[in-house]
């Protein structure tokens, strides 16, 4: 479990006592979280990596006035890091904040921290925009460089979904017409996109090879009406069209 004990021991065995690793780009992010500890934990783990965490918030009203301020400055994040339960009622404040960030603001990265799958919320988190966008379930996330380069590919523009966000998510959506053409292979390929894989990375769970992935790629995008004018984000909107049909 992501919590701030996990954190830090996390920080501890795989930051501090290596040195921190290098990052090609520094990210500019925002915390919003209520537990001082765990809340001090990501700040250190991602500070450690190289990256800038600009503020750290305790509840949702904390977060949207930081980035209004922000963006009025000129200055926004890149992404924002942010649980589903904040105060005052540790209910759905945190994603309610997330899905009016990515209306305002979207050119700002949004990743989601959460203990369950809220579908109503992460659907339309998820159809906001092209731009960065995750949801990552916090009993799920054991790995410190996993978590790291989620929050990069998200401040990226790419996406960082749990596995189980989108089994969930995709439930409903096979039912759909939209995704009739696509054969079992093609829903498989499209379902670890989903998940923020590469097509490098697809190749190697499915032990196909990277020649074989991107002709399935090639073939979801020609099936889901995505043309190539849509250049680097057809692979988002191909995502983004599977899991809100």
């Amino acid at each position: 479990m992501l919590v701030a004990a996990a954190v830090d021991t996390a920080v501890r065995d795989r930051i501090g006592s290596g040195g921190c690793e290098a990052v090609d780009d520094r990210v500019r992010v925002v915390i919003a979280e209520d537990s001082v500890l765990l809340r001090e934990g990501l700040t250190r783990l991602l500070t450690d990596r190289g990256h800038e965490v600009v503020a750290g918030v305790g509840d949702a009203d904390a977060l949207l006035k930081t980035v209004d301020a922000l963006a009025a400055d000129g200055t926004p994040p890149d992404v924002v890091v942010a649980d589903v339960r904040m105060p005052p009622t540790h209910t759905d404040e945190g994603v309610r904040a997330a899905v009016r960030l990515r209306a305002d603001h979207p050119g700002v990265g949004v990743l989601v921290l959460s203990q369950y799958v809220e579908e109503r919320y992460a659907t339309e988190l998820l159809a906001g925009s092209s731009r960065g966008v995750g949801y990552l379930l916090k009993d799920r996330v054991a790995d410190v460089r996993d978590f790291v380069d989620a929050v990069v590919r998200v401040a990226r523009g790419g996406t960082a979904l749990d596995p189980e966000v989108v089994a969930q998510l995709l439930g409903r959506s096979r039912r759909q017409d939209v995704l009739a053409g696509l054969t079992p292979r093609e829903r498989e390929v499209l379902g670890l996109m989903a998940e923020g894989r590469t097509n490098s990375a697809i190749a190697r769970q499915l032990v196909v090879s990277d020649g074989a992935v991107e002709k399935h790629v090639g073939n979801i995008f020609l099936k889901l009406g995505l043309s190539p004018s849509e250049g680097d984000h057809r692979r988002v909107l191909a995502v983004l069209t599977y899991l809100n049909s």
